[in-house]
């Protein structure tokens, strides 16, 4: 039977009885890591094995946000501290070759730490746009406000990531940048024409849409669907993510937890599987809810299972990669920046 269409999260660095008694019975597809799941590399290696054998399924993706900055599961001192996206962004404004070299070492230097806990995926790059007004919620987490340099860069991203045997996930598709307002708090309304849009925010998810996972945004388009964000927009989803941008890989909501989405997680959780998304995301742990996006996921459809088993023909076995030396290599890229 294919496995229930959701990730969890998990309370902390070890399952509780309950968790493991959870998971077996509802077998979700994959889970996701944060920091406070994240002691020692044994211990994430234990974890994750943990998680995998509630499910009795070895390659059940993990995931985790690694991207670097802000926004670090993995943190010192266990494991190095990895700039933000933005420097890259901000070294490719002088020396876009230099930068191409560097976000890539950079990619395959958090691959090489990925894969030995056995994590599959990183919900990296951020293609959304760092644009002027907008909420800092993306800020130096972009690469920067030309959608040719975010494109450029995030594939450079994805190809060192794939090179280290990991799963890129590009986000927040269609587009972040524009919003005002941060969607863990509150829902951001973007009120730029289409035209605008496809030209600028939207350019750099088509120019990648070959990749094998995205993220949805908790962001409303007026000019695609003025009532629905994206996540939970049939409309957004069918013309925009699947239509203009061309995407037919893995498409896993943002977290259904964050305040930008109104009603029950179980409600989130049918809206979004109904509107097109493969995959409902759940990240706090909490009980309550994890089990009510349980009770409204059913399992991974037959068109979430193809593209997902697309996905891993995408990688092969991580390569034994030296660490320290690529990141050597990057700091010494981005030394002036």
């Amino acid at each position: 039977m294919a496995p229930r269409a959701v990730i969890f999260g998990c309370q902390g660095t070890e399952l509780t009885p309950w968790e493991a008694e959870f998971l077996a019975a509802t077998n979700p597809l994959g889970f996701i890591l944060f920091a406070r799941n994240c002691a020692t590399p044994d211990q994430v290696t234990a974890l994750v094995a943990a998680l995998r054998e509630t499910v009795g399924r070895p390659d059940a993706p993990v995931l985790i946000d690694q991207e670097g900055g802000r926004v670090q599961r993995l943190k010192p001192p266990e494991w190095r501290a990895t700039p933000p996206p933005g420097r890259f962004g901000d070294l490719a404004l002088t020396d876009r070759p230099r930068a191409l070299e560097a976000v890539r070492l950079n990619a395959e230097c958090l691959a090489a730490e990925l894969a030995p806990l056995g994590i599959t995926v990183n919900c990296l790059p951020l293609l959304d746009l760092r644009l002027p007004g907008a909420h800092e919620i993306i800020g130096d987490r972009g690469f920067g406000a030309d959608p040719d340099l975010v494109a450029a860069l995030g594939r450079a991203c994805c190809e060192g990531l794939l090179a280290g045997g990991i799963l890129p996930v590009i986000k927040h598709m269609p587009g972040h940048g524009r919003a005002a307002v941060d969607s863990h708090a509150e829902l951001p309304r973007v009120e730029a024409g289409l035209a605008a849009l496809e030209a600028s925010d939207f350019a750099p998810f088509r120019a990648l849409s070959d990749m094998p996972w995205a993220m949805t945004g908790h962001v409303v388009y007026e000019a695609v669907d003025p009532r629905r964000p994206a996540t939970i927009s049939p409309t957004v989803i069918d013309q925009v993510i699947r239509g203009w941008i061309g995407f037919d890989g893995i498409l896993v909501s943002d977290d259904l937890s964050m305040a930008a989405l109104d009603g029950d997680l179980g409600a989130r959780t049918a809206a979004a599987l109904a509107a097109g998304c493969d995959i409902a995301l759940h990240c706090n742990g909490q009980r309550a809810e994890m089990e009510a996006v349980a009770a409204a996921a059913g399992p991974l459809s037959a068109q979430g299972m193809r593209r997902l088993a697309d996905a891993d023909t995408r990688i092969g076995p991580p390569p034994r990669a030296e660490t320290a030396a690529l990141a050597t290599r990057r700091d010494a890229l981005l030394a002036d920046v």
